[in-house]
């Protein structure tokens, strides 16, 4: 039997919007979602910025993030992430601002640095053209002082508060899929949580270059890397790969252009699949842990040995939330519970 080291583990969730389904409903099983998560020990719970998607409920985090803290007890919550370029870094301030207020000691900020959409669906969220995410460090800048609420006196926005200013402010998280964000996360002495579910060949670079490039900072002395990773844990290797085929389906379509409510299992099953778009679901489950309970925990292990992540969060994009729930409960099982105490925090 393969053993898991005892690490903290989170969630990520999209608020799935499934096919005949609506998006009250989908948010509704979100936090019902996550309440189970809060139940089971989880670490956080976090939720990520999607932009003009049908299939996908969390376009405002904030907002959905008040909901789940609101309806939790002890779990942290955060986003995984706020797409920085596409809000003014006061904006975000005062939104978990005022969220750390609320919740004192539960709130994460997880950054990117990517549109999280097209690029029309950007430049509207945006009012502009430039769509260059060259400024990010210079955001990323502003935004950590507005928070800390500590600017050089010389500076233009010096007299400016960034209210509420809660007395334990949320802990920044660089987030990414690319060498860039791993080394300036490192070069910046912040917490870095990798999309291993979105870009698995480039986990094993991203998490050296974070490690090398690490200088002490505020946040850390030592580096901490989070690896995200696509999970579906269910009854039988056989039923995994039924439940999970309509996240592959759905992401097909994105790719092609066409994204819309994640469909169901009966109508992934049935889709008329080519010899390529087959290849396609094969390479994208590279890196995932899809299966029953022992084929999970073995592809588990095997990539914490690799990356030797200090946390593990996963995602399960499952038409039902009652499948999102059990995969949850059978991970929690595999590591025999989880240990109090763990985790970035602050």
């Amino acid at each position: 039997m393969t053993d898991l080291r005892a690490l903290p583990v989170s969630v990520l969730d999209l608020a799935p919007v499934g096919a005949g389904s609506t998006a009250t409903e989908a948010l509704q099983a979100t936090i019902r979602f996550a309440q189970r998560a809060d139940e089971l020990g989880y670490t956080r719970f976090w939720l990520a910025e999607h932009h003009s998607m049908p299939g996908i409920a969390s376009s405002a985090p904030p907002i959905l993030i008040g909901a789940v803290a609101g309806a939790t007890e002890r779990i942290r919550v955060g986003s995984g992430g706020v797409m920085l370029p596409n809000h003014a870094p006061l904006v975000v301030a005062e939104q978990f601002g005022t969220l750390a207020a609320l919740h004192p000691g539960r709130i994460d900020l997880g950054l990117g640095r990517a549109p999280g959409t097209d690029q029309l669906t950007a430049s509207a969220l945006r009012r502009t053209r430039n769509l260059s995410a060259d400024d990010f460090p210079e955001q990323l800048g502003e935004l950590g002082a507005f928070l800390a609420g500590e600017w050089p006196a010389e500076h233009p926005y010096a007299a400016i508060s960034a209210v509420p200013h809660a007395p334990q402010q949320p802990p920044i998280w660089l987030l990414g899929s690319s060498l860039f964000s791993a080394q300036l996360a490192g070069l910046l002495g912040l917490p870095f949580a990798f999309a291993h579910h979105f870009s698995s060949a480039n986990t094993l670079p991203a998490l050296e270059r974070y490690r090398e490039s690490f200088r002490p900072g505020r946040s850390l002395d030592e580096p901490y890397a989070m690896l995200t990773v696509q999970v579906v844990a269910a009854e039988t290797d056989a039923e995994a790969d039924r439940i999970s085929l309509p996240s592959a389906l759905s992401f097909l379509r994105l790719r092609q252009g066409r994204p819309g409510p994640l469909p169901t299992p009966a109508q992934a099953a049935e889709y008329p699949w080519t010899p390529l778009e087959r290849e396609f679901v094969r390479e994208r489950r590279a890196g995932q842990a899809i299966g029953g309970p022992e084929t999970v925990r073995q592809q588990l292990a095997e990539l914490l040995d690799a990356t030797q992540a200090d946390e593990l969060m996963i995602t399960s994009q499952v038409y039902d939330v009652a499948d999102r729930i059990g995969s949850i409960e059978r991970v929690h099982a595999l590591f025999g519970g989880f240990p109090t105490g763990l985790g970035q925090t602050d």
